[in-house]
C-alpha cells in the first residue's frame, strides 16, 4: 500500500515563489513584472487551498507552512508596493524604523516557510512505500527545518549587530616584508657607509622583526651597519638623528638622514611592517645618492601631473608617475619654452620625459632634444597614435616611426565598460630579455602591462643624419598575434583588409659612444602614453615598467624583481564574476550542503534497513 501524498502541491508552491522572485527582482518594472508576480501569488494561494482540502493529518502541515511563506510575502509588499498603491509615502521614508524592521523580518519568515517544507517533503518521500504515515518522523523533520532556519536567522542577526556596533577582529595573515632583490642590489652598490639606527626599548617585538629584516641586508654589503638604541638611554644621539621618541628607524649617510616611524606596539605596527621593504628602499635611495634632476616636457598638450589633458578625466594625468619619480629621490621639473627648451636642454638633466604630445614641437625644441640625446642624454618618449605626426621628427632621430592606427584585440583585452571600445585595451605578454624590462622578463605573462589605444612602432626606412648617429633599436614588447591595426575604427576585424599579427609597441634605443668620454645615449620609446597615466599605472606591471625603464635610462643596476610587500591585495571581480559569486553563495552553496546531508541520511537509512533485514533472516533460521 502506498501513501496518497504527492509532491505536486509543493512544486506549485515553489514555482509560485520563483515567479514572485522573477517579477520583483529580475524583470524590470512593467507588464511582465506584474504578470509574473500575480501568477506567483495565485500559485501560492492554489497550493494552500489544495493542501488544506486534500491533505491528511500530517499533510496539513505543509499548507500551514505555505501560509507562513504567504505571510512573508505580505510583509515584503507592505514595505514596498502597498503604501504606493494606497497613495501613502513609503515606509522607508515615513517610518524608517518600521521599514528597517520589515526588511529584516520578511526574509526570516520566508525562510521559516520554505526550508521546513523541503525537510517535510524529504521525510514524506522516505515513507512513500510505508503502510502508514509516521507522524513522529514528519514532526522531527519539521523541527529540523525550523531549527536550521532559526540558526541561520541567529547568524545573520549576529553579523548585523557586529556590523552596526563596528566590532571587528583582525584575523588576516601577518608577516614582515622580506628584503627584495632590488633593495639588496641597492645595498650592494653603496659607495659610502650607511648606518641604520633602530630606536626601540630592549626586548621589543617590533625591534626583533626589524632586526631580522636588516640582518638580511647587512650580509650583502659591509657598507651597511645596524645599531639598536633606546631613545631614553641615549637622547643626545636620538636628537642628532631627529628621533624624538622610540619607534623610529633612521638611515644615515654622514649628515644626510631619513627616518621611518613604526610604532613600538606590534598590533599598531603590522601595516607598516607589511610594506617595510618599500619604505626602506625609498629612504635608502634618498640617503645613498644625491638628487638627480628629471625634466618633463610641457607646452604641447602633453600629459601633466597638475591638469588632466582630457578635461574631467582624472585618470588621464601622470601624478602617480611623478610621485614614483620623486620616491626614487629624483627632482622632477617641467621643461618648455619658458625653461629654455628652444635653446638647449639644461645641463643638469639626467632624464627627459616626453609623455603624450598632441601638437608638434618647434623645430628648435626638437633640435635641442636630439642634440641632448646624441651627446649621451636619456629620453623616455611615450606617444599616442593620434599624436604620431606631432612626434615624427623626434622619433625619426631615434630611427623610429609610429603608426597612426590604433591597435585592437578582440580576444585578450581589458574590459572596462563592456563595450567594443574596450578592445583598445590590449594586454601584450611578449617581452624580450632586455635590461629595461627586468621585471617583465622575469615574470612574463604573470605581470602583463596594459596599453590603451596603442600604436605600432617600426624602424624608419631612411637612416638619420649624420650617418654615424644611427642608434641600435631593440623592440622589447610585442602584442599578441591576434592583434590588428583598426583601419576603419569599428573595433571589428575585417578579413582581407586587416591582418592579425604581433606588432612592436615598445623599443629600447641605444647610441654607443665608443672611444668617447661621454656616456652612451639611451631612449625608451612607447607607442602609447596611457601606459603611465594614473588610470593604468595602478596596475603593478605598468608601475614596474615605469620603474625598470627609468632605472635602465639612469644607468642604475638592473633590478631582478619588484619590491616586496606583504600587504593584502584586494580581490577584484568583473560584474559577471560578482553576479556568479553572489548567486553561488546564495543558492548553490546552501543547496550543496542540503544535498550532502540528504545523501548521508539516505545512506544511513539504507544501511539500517539492510541490517534489520539481516537480523530478521537470522531469527527465521534459528526458529
Amino acid at each position: 500500500m502506498e501513501l496518497a501524498h504527492k509532491k505536486t502541491v509543493s512544486i506549485v508552491y515553489a514555482a509560485g515563489l520563483f515567479a514572485v522572485y522573477l517579477g520583483q527582482r529580475v524583470l524590470g518594472p512593467g507588464a511582465a513584472s506584474a504578470t509574473a508576480t500575480t501568477l506567483g501569488l495565485v500559485a501560492i494561494l492554489a497550493a494552500i487551498i489544495v493542501g488544506l482540502v486534500r491533505g491528511r493529518a500530517a499533510g496539513r502541515t505543509l499548507p500551514m507552512l505555505y501560509l507562513v511563506g504567504l505571510a512573508a510575502l505580505g510583509l515584503y509588499f507592505l514595505r514596498t508596493d502597498v503604501p504606493g498603491l494606497l497613495g501613502w509615502r513609503s515606509l522607508v521614508v515615513s517610518m524608517p524604523r518600521m521599514g528597517g524592521a520589515l526588511a529584516v523580518l520578511w526574509p526570516a519568515v520566508l525562510l521559516a516557510g520554505t526550508l521546513p517544507v523541503l525537510m517535510v517533503e524529504l521525510a514524506l518521500t522516505g515513507m512513500a512505500h510505508s503502510p502508514r504515515m509516521d507522524l513522529r518522523r514528519v514532526r522531527a523533520a519539521l523541527m529540523s527545518g525550523l531549527g536550521i532556519t532559526f540558526a541561520l536567522v541567529f547568524c545573520f542577526a549576529i553579523c548585523y549587530v557586529a556590523a552596526e556596533r563596528n566590532v571587528k577582529a583582525d584575523l588576516s595573515f601577518f608577516r614582515t616584508a622580506r628584503a627584495s632583490q632590488a633593495t639588496k642590489q641597492l645595498v650592494t652598490a653603496l659607495a659610502e657607509p650607511v648606518e641604520v639606527t633602530l630606536f626601540y626599548p630592549p626586548g621589543n617585538e617590533v625591534a626583533e622583526e626589524l632586526a631580522t629584516y636588516f640582518a638580511d641586508l647587512v650580509r650583502g654589503s659591509n657598507k651597511l651597519t645596524v645599531a639598536r638604541i633606546d631613545q631614553a638611554v641615549d637622547p643626545a644621539k636620538a636628537k642628532a638623528l631627529g628621533a624624538s621618541s622610540n619607534g623610529t628607524v633612521v638611515l644615515a649617510r654622514g649628515s644626510v638622514h631619513e627616518s621611518i616611524t613604526i610604532s613600538p606596539k606590534l598590533e599598531s605596527a603590522r601595516g607598516r611592517l607589511r610594506s617595510l621593504d618599500q619604505e626602506v628602499y625609498r629612504r635608502l635611495v634618498s640617503v645613498a645618492r644625491g638628487k638627480r634632476t628629471v625634466y618633463i616636457v610641457q607646452g604641447h598638450e602633453e600629459r601633466s601631473a597638475s591638469a588632466p589633458r582630457d578635461g574631467n578625466d582624472s585618470g588621464a594625468g601622470i601624478s602617480l608617475l611623478r610621485e614614483l619619480l620623486v620616491n626614487q629621490n629624483l627632482d622632477v621639473r617641467d621643461l618648455g619654452l619658458a625653461q629654455g627648451l628652444a635653446n638647449d636642454v639644461p645641463t643638469d638633466a639626467s632624464l627627459v620625459l616626453v609623455i603624450g604630445p598632441q601638437h608638434a614641437m618647434l623645430a628648435e625644441e626638437t633640435s635641442s632634444l636630439v642634440r641632448y640625446f646624441q651627446r649621451g642624454g636619456r629620453l623616455l618618449v611615450a606617444v599616442d597614435p593620434e599624436g604620431a605626426a606631432a612626434a615624427t621628427p623626434l622619433l625619426a632621430a631615434l630611427s623610429l616611426q609610429l603608426s597612426s592606427l590604433p591597435l585592437v584585440n578582440d580576444r585578450i583585452y581589458l574590459s572596462r565598460t563592456h563595450q567594443k571600445e574596450d578592445r583598445l585595451g590590449i594586454v601584450p605578454t611578449s617581452y624580450s630579455s632586455h635590461a629595461a624590462l627586468s621585471s617583465q622578463a622575469a615574470f612574463g605573462s604573470q605581470m602583463p602591462v596594459v596599453f590603451l589605444a596603442a600604436g605600432a612602432l617600426s624602424k624608419t626606412a631612411t637612416p638619420p643624419t649624420p650617418p654615424n648617429s644611427a642608434p641600435t633599436v631593440d623592440f622589447v614588447i610585442r602584442t599578441e598575434p591576434s592583434t590588428w591595426e583598426d583601419k576603419n575604427g569599428d573595433f571589428e576585424f575585417q578579413q582581407g583588409s586587416e591582418e592579425r599579427k604581433s606588432l612592436p609597441v615598445a623599443a629600447a634605443v641605444t647610441l654607443r659612444k665608443s672611444g668617447s668620454a661621454e656616456q652612451d645615449a639611451r631612449a625608451f620609446v612607447l607607442g602609447d602614453s596611457d601606459v603611465f597615466c594614473d588610470l593604468l599605472i595602478h596596475n603593478r606591471a605598468n608601475a614596474m615598467l615605469a620603474f625598470d625603464s627609468v632605472r635602465w635610462l639612469l644607468g642604475e643596476p638592473e633590478s631582478t624583481g619588484p619590491i616586496n610587500s606583504e600587504e593584502d591585495v584586494p580581490v577584484r571581480h568583473t560584474r559577471k564574476q560578482d553576479v556568479f559569486w553572489f548567486y553561488s553563495s546564495v543558492f548553490a552553496a546552501p543547496a550543496l550542503v542540503l544535498l550532502a546531508g540528504w545523501a548521508a541520511t539516505r545512506k544511513r537509512r539504507k544501511n539500517k534497513g539492510k541490517n534489520t533485514g539481516e537480523n530478521k533472516g537470522e531469527n527465521k533460521v534459528k526458529s
